[in-house]
């Protein structure tokens, strides 16, 4: 398993995880392996058409975030098995199904330096293969007991929740920040939440753990999705493998837009009036990245972000110092210092 990549642009790979020994990033190596193969064998189902669509956006790669954090959640207990292995691979499994209906209500053309399913395979059929990878996930976790179901169903309800409620304006009366923030916490919070939580689950750790889990990995989720607004603006395509600018283009009012919009300063009249505007033209997308870039909204969102990391990382006080509780929380300040 190379993290060569993620070293350079993702989420802290496991070598680049400080407070975590050798021993315990071998173990973790060892269960990013197992998942790698428990998903590969997943997705190659009987058609091939199917096979190649449903293996698409697993074999462009990823930061494989999430299931990262149920094999470390699991090592707060008695570490990770076989029951970790599927549960952080139904994780990774449903968000993999989101990146597909994502892309299909972004119009995105690219996805991990790769085409989008949807550019490639046509919009019904990325659809399809999401709802087909849902399918996937829940067939796994149903394995592993009726809490796990329930828990999947829950996560699978409120993210939906939270992608509708992103695809639609703020309701009038509604402050437009605490607005977008609530839909974070459905949109990725709860999937995040849900990793930590099984791997505390699995791991064997007594039910204060489990809850404790449940909420850093609600904050930590939080961070995360705060983090990639910022680098959906400041980084180029060849440090996110993603169009930058994608979700200025699609209308998308992150925090620094956000911040931007409700600003009564005369310098941001230009950046305001772009940002009220079409950015569908190139040029018109471009000027506005150039002038966000360097706006003091992006510093105060960055600090959003930040103090969002650090409530998740207070959220770990509660247990006992351990190498895997270090990791989890250098893990929370590494996601919000990446740039891809």
């Amino acid at each position: 398993m190379s993290a060569g990549p993620q070293a350079q642009r993702g989420t802290p790979s496991v070598l680049a995880l400080p407070g975590a020994g050798e021993d315990l990033r071998e173990r973790l190596v060892a269960g990013l392996a197992a998942v790698e193969d428990l998903i590969a064998a997943r997705v190659d189902v009987e058609d091939p058409f199917v096979a190649e669509a449903a293996s698409h956006l697993a074999l462009a790669g990823g930061k494989r975030f999430r299931p990262l954090l149920t094999l470390l959640a699991s090592e707060l207990g008695t570490g990770a098995d076989d029951r970790v292995v599927a549960a952080a691979t139904g994780v990774e499994l449903t968000h993999l199904a989101s990146l597909y209906h994502d892309d299909v209500m972004d119009e995105a053309d690219v996805r991990r330096g790769a085409p989008s399913a949807n550019a490639r395979y046509g919009n019904s059929t990325a659809i399809l293969v999401g709802d087909l990878l849902f399918g996937t996930a829940s067939d796994i976790v149903a394995d592993l007991g009726p809490q796990a179901v329930k828990i999947q169903a829950q996560t699978f309800v409120r993210l939906c929740s939270g992608q509708i409620r992103d695809d639609r304006p703020c309701p009038e009366g509604t402050d437009p920040v605490a607005y977008y923030l609530s839909v974070l916490e459905d949109k990725t919070g709860v999937l995040i939440a849900t990793a930590a939580r099984y791997g505390a689950m699995f791991g064997g750790c007594d039910e204060h753990t489990v809850e404790v889990m449940r909420e850093y990995g609600e904050r930590l989720g939080m961070a995360f999705q705060l983090a990639d607004d910022l680098i959906d603006i400041a980084s180029g395509a060849d440090e996110t493998g993603k169009t930058p600018g994608t979700d200025l283009r699609e209308g998308k009012r992150t925090l620094p837009v956000l911040y931007v919009l409700a600003s009564q300063d005369p310098a941001d009249a230009r950046l305001r009036q772009l940002l009220a505007g079409d950015l569908d033209d190139d040029a018109a997308l471009e000027e506005a990245l150039t002038l966000l870039r360097v706006n003091p909204a992006m510093d105060r969102a960055r600090e959003h972000a930040l103090a969002a990391a650090a409530r998740a990382q207070e959220v770990l006080g509660s247990l006992p110092g351990s190498e895997a509780r270090d990791a989890l929380h250098a893990l929370a300040t590494g996601v919000v210092t990446r740039v891809g």
